[in-house]
């Protein structure tokens, strides 16, 4: 159901390397960009994940209770873009683990202080 998701940024070079870096885990690469934006996904007609610099012109800011989630197929991903975000200077708000029912977590924070998670879903036995 989810197009795409944009993430505001002060500092597009910044936020791009970030991003070019973390989403090569996963498989994402850049599929589209302009001056004042990004976006990345996995293939065609798949959901995508842009960073912009806000259309108003003010300051991008970080939404409260606003957060992405990127899943992926398999526990060692998620531990594996948890531990390339943190390496890319992102900060930890989560450790990947077992949050219970099947649903296998790592959140993060951006460095614009946007806040990701990578999860992945336990197949029905």
């Amino acid at each position: 159901m989810i197009g795409y998701v944009t993430l505001g940024t002060n500092d597009i070079g910044r936020a791009a390397s970030f991003y070019d870096e973390l989403l090569t885990v996963i498989g994402a690469g850049r599929f589209m960009e302009a001056e004042t934006f990004i976006a990345w996904a996995v293939g065609p007609g798949q959901p995508a994940l842009s960073v912009t610099r806000p259309y108003d012109g003010n300051p991008a800011t970080v939404g409260n209770g606003v957060m992405v989630a990127l899943a992926v197929d398999s526990n060692d991903k998620v531990d594996m873009l948890h531990a390339k975000a943190m390496e890319l200077g992102g900060v930890d708000e989560g450790a990947p683990g077992d949050r219970g029912n099947g649903f296998y977590a790592g959140y993060f924070r951006d460095l614009d202080g946007n806040k990701l998670n990578a999860f992945c879903m336990a197949s029905p036995e």
